[in-house]
């Protein structure tokens, strides 16, 4: 009738004492997730060391950051041409700040050239900022749309193409 229990025998311990693993919060447990903690909704920008040399074009609707060096044409919502940065092709965006060297032209709604900017070539843009000590060789011209003119995006080659493409001619009239 009545069991002999094992919780007052010398050496057991009641299920209440058993040690348990210490608990921690969830703040503090380790995470796979090596994507940098950011706003909802907010992108991060990508960023092109400055030991990387890009051979070709390169398109994407988010933000652009170059430290390194790239040879072709570059779509961007926010391009940001690092101190180090070299870019030898058009810039395209909507948001671009030019603190290093560009050969080419350069179309954006907002353009912004610091004192370290070097650029040689021409400026399409609603909105411009030449910072003192700014090395510019080429135009300004004022557009209300920037972004629609000059080539099309059908004209540039494939993003993985190493061959060049020109852009297409107009059929001439007889």
């Amino acid at each position: 009738m009545f069991s002999k229990s094992r919780i007052n025998e010398p050496g057991a311990k009641p299920e209440a004492e058993k040690p348990k693993a210490p608990e921690t919060p969830m703040s503090s447990k380790p995470t796979m997730d090596f994507m940098p903690s950011t706003p909802k909704g907010k992108a991060v920008a990508s960023v092109l060391s400055s030991d990387l040399t890009v051979v070709g074009n390169l398109r994407t609707s988010g933000d652009i950051q170059v430290e390194g060096t790239v040879e072709g044409d570059i779509r961007a919502h926010l391009l940001t041409v690092g101190e180090s940065a070299t870019i030898r092709g058009e810039i395209v965006a909507d948001d671009i700040v030019v603190n290093g060297r560009v050969i080419g032209r350069v179309r954006g709604l907002k353009v912004r050239l610091t004192s370290t900017a070097r650029v040689e070539g021409d400026i399409i843009h609603k909105t411009i900022a030449i910072e003192s000590g700014a090395h510019f060789e080429g135009s300004v011209q004022r557009q209300e749309d920037p972004l629609a003119s000059g080539r099309s995006s059908a004209n540039l080659p494939p993003l993985r193409s190493s061959v060049p493409v020109e852009p297409l001619s107009e059929p001439e009239a007889p």
